[in-house]
């Protein structure tokens, strides 16, 4: 597998005019994306001669080893804002890269070992990018699932109790609470996740 240097600048282009990218996740991101659902992915720091454009197809890696993640559609840059949010005249943060996910694979990754990436963001030619996005094979059927999170909370009254639970909510978040989660009419095969991955609750296992 191999990327196409040749249309480095604009980006290799398909059939319908849309160039075709990969785009490298940034150090630590790629746990980020596992344990909180995002839309977008936005990218900043990039080199401004070697941007895909907006429409463009991305397919977004994470390194070492390579592995896709997931795909989406470049949905232009995000608005230069203050790189101080408390001074509206502080200096503007440069523009970020902003690709919508249209497909995702972060919890079972992609292995992409043959492709040479160039950096950050690497051109690839159309074949290569559907031969990369079709080993994700078909997208996996929707289904309805039951997610909670039970907290024993010591409190005066019902409404401090809550308030002190989307405080250690926010505090402690994904990477330290355990949420458990079902199929929907099927409790008994309730799991527990912690970091963005299933996680036995039950002490007498580890034993």
């Amino acid at each position: 597998m191999t990327t196409d240097t040749a249309h480095r600048v604009n980006g290799a282009s398909q059939a319908d005019g849309t160039g075709t990218w990969a785009v490298l996740l940034p150090a630590g991101r790629y746990d980020a994306e596992r344990l909180v659902h995002h839309d977008t992915l936005e990218l900043t720091g990039l080199d401004e001669s070697i941007l895909p454009r907006l429409g463009d197809q991305v397919a977004v890696l994470t390194d070492e080893p390579p592995r896709l993640v997931a795909v989406g559609r470049v949905a232009g840059p995000a608005a230069r804002r203050p790189e101080d949010p408390d001074d509206p005249q502080s200096d503007r943060a440069p523009d970020a890269l902003v690709v919508a996910y249209t497909r995702r694979a972060f919890d079972e990754p992609v292995p992409a070992d043959e492709l040479i990436l160039g950096g950050p963001v690497t051109a690839l030619d159309a074949a290569t990018f559907r031969e990369l996005v079709d080993r994700l094979g078909p997208a996996p059927q929707r289904r309805t699932w039951l997610v909670s999170l039970d907290l024993p909370i010591e409190a005066d009254s019902p409404a401090e109790a809550v308030r002190l639970f989307w405080a250690y909510v926010q505090e402690l978040g994904p990477r330290e609470l355990p949420a458990f989660v079902s199929p929907s009419g099927d409790e008994l095969a309730m799991q527990a996740f912690v970091l963005g991955a299933e996680a036995n609750q039950d002490p007498e296992e580890d034993d």
